[in-house]
């Protein structure tokens, strides 16, 4: 069964439950919407389910920053306190509100 509605929201900042990175949110797909091979890369005891909305993170860790894509089954709300260092922050989002999220620069339609 489809699940219709994204547990975390835009600007939020999250942690990977097995692995050490973090991020903010910027893009939400309701299900898996990458490719067949990004899929089947991962190790099939470890492969999340399609059924589920997928995150792209503008995503940190100790030795570099990168975009991420993750099922909300890997998510965890980030309580550090502590901001995002991604350089391709600014582009999208305003100052952090040091309460775990980031505003967004601009409206949706």
């Amino acid at each position: 069964m489809l699940k219709t509605h994204a547990k975390y929201m835009l600007g939020q900042i999250v942690r990977h439950k097995k692995y050490p990175f973090r991020g903010v949110i910027f893009d939400v797909d309701p299900e898996f919407s990458n490719t067949d091979e990004w899929y089947e890369n991962i190790p099939a005891e470890n492969r999340p389910r399609k059924d589920q909305p997928y995150y792209h993170l503008l995503a940190e860790n100790d030795e570099s920053y990168y975009v991420a894509y993750v099922s909300e089954q890997n998510l965890d709300v980030d309580t550090s306190g502590e901001p995002i260092g991604h350089p391709d922050l600014e582009a999208v989002f305003g100052d952090y509100d040091g309460g775990g999220s980031y505003p967004l620069q601009f409206d949706f339609n």
